[in-house]
């Protein structure tokens, strides 16, 4: 899937972050990627995050998956909506929705979430910490988008559901089949669907906050440090009152800490690895059999393409004179010469073709076979 008629550069200057658009469908050609029926088997499956929201006399009712399969049939004639995280890491076709989105650094994508609804289904008014594009996959919905909200934004009491209690739209809009809503963090929307057979796949962006990075970061820092690295002052001098913490002492303290906080280099290594960390890291995707560097060879060789696992999270770093650290599923590997330059294909697209040339780098097979018998990448004939 492709964009044919979609100005990135405006976009990003006078929307992203900033206010809601809508985009009335700037596909090639739009197709439905994934069928209702699909989407409620995953939501019956075990280690799927599924949740299943309905509305009924005057109430909101949440359940979590695994959903059993005569759930649905169940629910009777009152609006639901079936919400189904990640499906992206499940289907090929749904993973494909994210490319035309790549205009956005990988390391901000978190994942497709993927509703259902019956006519009148939603999940009510509310409001993400989090950029969002919800594209109208099959059926019509209605948007409405009101103010920007806060902490300090009313909300209504309910253990499963962030829902407005005071929601004010000031845009409304029914979106078709192929149709975009493009909505920034912090402002309030509200989405119900128009008729049945209602499905709008959101693709959303992560970004973190300042208190999980420093609480995160410290805790890396701290693991690694050593007990006997400590204060001193061994130009000590006799101070007027010995109560007082000296100016001297609180600059030594200070930077004691800071120099630990500042470190440009560890950060970004931290970084890398901390956000390329799967989004469940509970799955496992390595193969049953292990593959060798001679046989990760012959298949470049012949020109066999290598994909990115859907459920991979890869993004590199630069490190100097055309190196590079390479941070896939929270691992990193340094990188030099061909390999860096190879290590840079692998993140920039989901599939390529590796230069036969390079079948006799050792470094940049023995890479290949590492992240291969991780599950991070897999080899499938064009054939």
């Amino acid at each position: 899937m492709h964009f044919t008629d979609f100005d990135v550069d405006l976009f990003l200057r006078d929307y992203w972050q900033k206010k809601p658009l809508l985009i009335r469908n700037p596909w090639a050609a739009w197709i439905n990627p994934l069928e209702p029926d699909e989407l409620a088997g995953l939501a019956c499956e075990d280690g799927v995050e599924s949740r299943l929201v309905g509305q009924g006399d005057g109430r909101w009712m949440v359940e979590h998956g695994p959903l059993p399969e005569d759930r649905f049939g169940a629910m009777g004639r009152s609006p639901w909506t079936l919400l189904v995280q990640a499906v992206d890491m499940h289907a090929p076709e749904v993973a494909a929705l994210v490319a035309p989105f790549r205009f956005i650094p990988n390391w901000r994508i978190d994942d497709v979430m993927v509703s259902y609804a019956t006519d009148g289904g939603g999940v009510g008014a509310h409001y993400d910490q989090y950029d969002v594009f919800l594209v109208q996959g099959l059926g019509r919905r209605r948007w409405q988008v009101g103010g920007r909200c806060d902490a300090d934004t009313p909300l209504m009491l309910h253990e499963d559901l962030r829902l407005l209690a005071d929601f004010q739209p000031e845009a409304e809009w029914v979106l078709e089949p192929g149709d975009i809503l493009y909505v920034p963090p912090g402002v309030a929307h509200n989405g119900v669907a128009v008729g049945d057979d209602c499905m709008t796949y959101s693709v959303g962006f992560r970004a973190p906050s300042r208190s999980e990075l420093v609480e995160q970061f410290c805790a890396h820092i701290v693991g690694g440090m050593e007990d006997d690295d400590r204060y001193a002052d061994p130009d000590l001098t006799i101070q007027d009152n010995p109560g007082e913490i000296g100016a001297a002492a609180l600059t030594r303290l200070q930077a004691m800490v800071g120099d630990a906080l500042n470190d440009r280099t560890a950060f970004a290594r931290w970084f890398g690895a901390y956000t390329s960390e799967r989004k469940y890291p509970e799955l496992d995707f390595r193969p049953d059999e292990p593959i060798a560097v001679e046989d990760v060879q012959a298949l470049v060789e012949q020109r066999v393409v290598l994909y990115r696992n859907p459920a991979s999270r890869f993004a590199f770093v630069a490190a100097g004179e055309g190196a590079v650290t390479l941070f896939v599923d929270g691992e990193s590997y340094d990188c030099s010469g061909d390999v860096a330059v190879l290590a840079k294909q692998i993140c920039a697209a989901e599939s390529i073709v590796i230069d036969p040339a390079l079948a006799g780098t050792d470094a940049a097979m023995a890479l290949v076979a590492t992240l291969y018998n991780e599950g991070s990448v897999s080899f499938l004939s064009e054939d």
